[in-house]
């Protein structure tokens, strides 16, 4: 299973997107494990459920995809706090962002695959109660090693619980009722993501009970522990017939992988590029290849490869994987780079930055929409478009910061990332189903957990990258003295950086011609069409 509604609603670490890359694709690989029909109802369908339970039940699931959007999209405007409060290095920002989304990508199809195994309630309440467990870590972290752990757990346990939302939805309601259902589901995840910043800066301005910024970890206890009490109560159990098995040298091989690059990119200039490190560096794709070979003799085996090799067969797939890689590093990185200019090179509030970089989800609710209503078929097209227009929002962006200097106001940041949510709304909501529109519809499922780990994987390498920049041309980015000297530096090493958003999302657009064309005949058109039922 992955995570499609929330690419639309949230790039990982960046100013919330309103839908988290796409559901529709998520909703096509619910569709394709459960095939739930208009026959009458059974005990592993509970359709014919009484109405009040079934809707109380989707608050429920809805709840946990909740926690889930607003975690990622609370936190970031108050990484300053965070560090100033641990004593920490940016590279506590670094993680505390990229460690969640990395963990959450590593563990989301195998997330899934728990649920088919294991019962989807079953591991539905294990995700939340790690989830709650975790963040009441994170609120109480006395140093910055307990708090990239426990977002390390949040991440893990968030792919335990999140995969398992749509397998319930689409076993509670008949197909008939999916739109309402997705709807309401979109509804939450937007609220999450839209007001997560906000709730973030606000909370942490507040400064309840001296807690400080500890309160926007704090606040998911009593919602995780109401979430756990009603599913443990309400929630039937479920889980798919037949074998299903787990490829877990896969996960291991892919996650060394993963943390041999990103180690060396989020630490390597804070300890001095020791040799370890860039050996570690020049191990990343000989774990790849290990990873690759791997996932071939896995398939032909018993086809229960983490990773179906049969899906890069088409070379759009392979391609839209790339773009989507590519795009997300860049969306994954703006509100890192933005909200450390704002809060430790221009000395701006917590609340302030918040409400400027509020203005991106605006943006996104704007434009998403026109994609959603009419991008499906013209996925290419809307694919460029919006990176063309999220290139164009960070020149922008880049030009405000260059000039104003220290007397860069509120409108113009926030006009800037209007533009950029702009281009976010156009995007995102096809980019997965343009991706996975020549993939056969029996693959639909492992296809969409692969893009959106994907997609989770991008924000999190760019988060290192761009990091690593930003640190390179400021140096100490944690003192808080304000001099003409050191906003200038901050002023020329945030435009420089940003020069890898823009350039990631101008190269987005110029390879999203690469992409499969528009569909042209019912075949293809039923292809790229949304899952009934998504949010709209």
């Amino acid at each position: 299973m992955s995570t499609t509604v929330q690419e639309a609603v949230r790039p990982a670490a960046a100013p919330p997107p309103a839908t988290s890359p796409t559901d529709e694709a998520l909703a096509e690989e619910a569709l394709a494990e459960e095939a739930p029909t208009d026959e009458a109802p059974t005990d592993e369908a509970p359709a014919g459920a009484p109405l009040r339970l079934r809707w109380l039940l989707l608050a429920v699931v809805t709840g946990a995809s909740f926690l889930d959007s607003l975690d990622v999209n609370i936190v970031t405007v108050v990484l300053p706090a965070v560090q100033r409060d641990l004593g920490a290095e940016f590279a506590t920002a670094q993680w505390t962002l990229a460690g969640y989304a990395l963990a959450f990508s590593l563990f989301l199809i195998t997330g899934g695959r728990l649920g088919d195994i294991h019962g989807r309630k079953r591991v539905f309440l294990a995700g939340v109660v790690g989830f709650t467990l975790a963040s009441a870590v994170c609120g109480f972290a006395p140093n910055a090693e307990l708090l990239i752990a426990a977002r390390l757990l949040q991440g893990l346990t968030a792919a335990l619980m999140v995969p398992q939302v749509m397998s319930v939805i689409v076993t509670l309601f008949r197909p008939k009722e999916w739109p309402v259902a997705f709807a309401v589901l979109g509804a939450a995840l937007t609220l999450g993501s839209v007001g997560g910043p906000l709730l973030g800066g606000l909370l942490t301005g507040l400064d309840l009970f001296g807690l400080g910024w500890r309160v926007i970890f704090l606040v998911n206890v009593p919602l995780g522990l109401l979430i756990t009490a009603l599913a443990a109560r309400l929630l039937p159990e479920n889980r798919q017939e037949g074998p299903a098995r787990l490829d877990l040298p896969g996960v291991a091989l892919l996650t060394a992988a993963a943390f041999a690059l990103m180690y060396p990119l989020v630490q390597g200039r804070e300890q001095g590029w020791p040799a370890w490190m860039l050996l570690s560096v020049l191990a990343a794709p000989v774990l790849l290849v290990l990873f690759a070979r791997h996932q071939r003799r896995r398939h032909a085996r018993d086809g229960s490869a983490l990773v179906p090799p049969p899906l890069f067969a088409r070379r759009s797939f392979a391609v839209g994987l790339a773009v989507t890689l590519l795009a997300f590093t860049g969306i994954g990185s703006l509100a890192l780079i933005l909200t450390y200019h704002l809060q430790y090179g221009l000395g701006w509030s917590v609340l302030r930055t918040a409400l400027a970089t509020a203005a991106w989800p605006v943006g996104i609710a704007v434009t998403f929409q026109i994609a959603w209503r009419h991008g499906m078929r013209r996925g290419r097209l809307f694919v460029g478009a919006g990176a063309a227009v999220m290139a164009a929002g960070s020149l922008l962006l880049m030009a405000a910061v260059r000039t104003a200097g220290a007397d860069l106001s509120w409108w113009q940041v926030a006009g800037a990332e209007l533009v950029v949510g702009f281009g976010m709304g156009l995007c995102s909501p096809v980019l997965a189903s343009t991706v996975l529109s020549e993939v056969p519809p029996q693959d639909s499922g492992a296809g969409s957990g692969v893009v959106n780990a994907v997609t989770q994987f991008g924000s999190a390498a760019g988060v290192a990258v761009v990091g690593a920049i930003f640190l390179a041309a400021t140096g100490d980015v944690a003192t808080d003295v304000l001099d003409p000297a050191r906003i200038d530096r901050f002023c020329s090493a945030t435009g420089a950086t940003l020069w890898y958003n823009a350039g990631a999302f101008a190269l987005t657009a110029l390879l999203s011609r690469l992409l499969p064309a528009p569909a042209t005949d019912s075949s293809s058109d039923s292809a790229t069409k949304p899952a009934e039922g998504a949010p709209a």
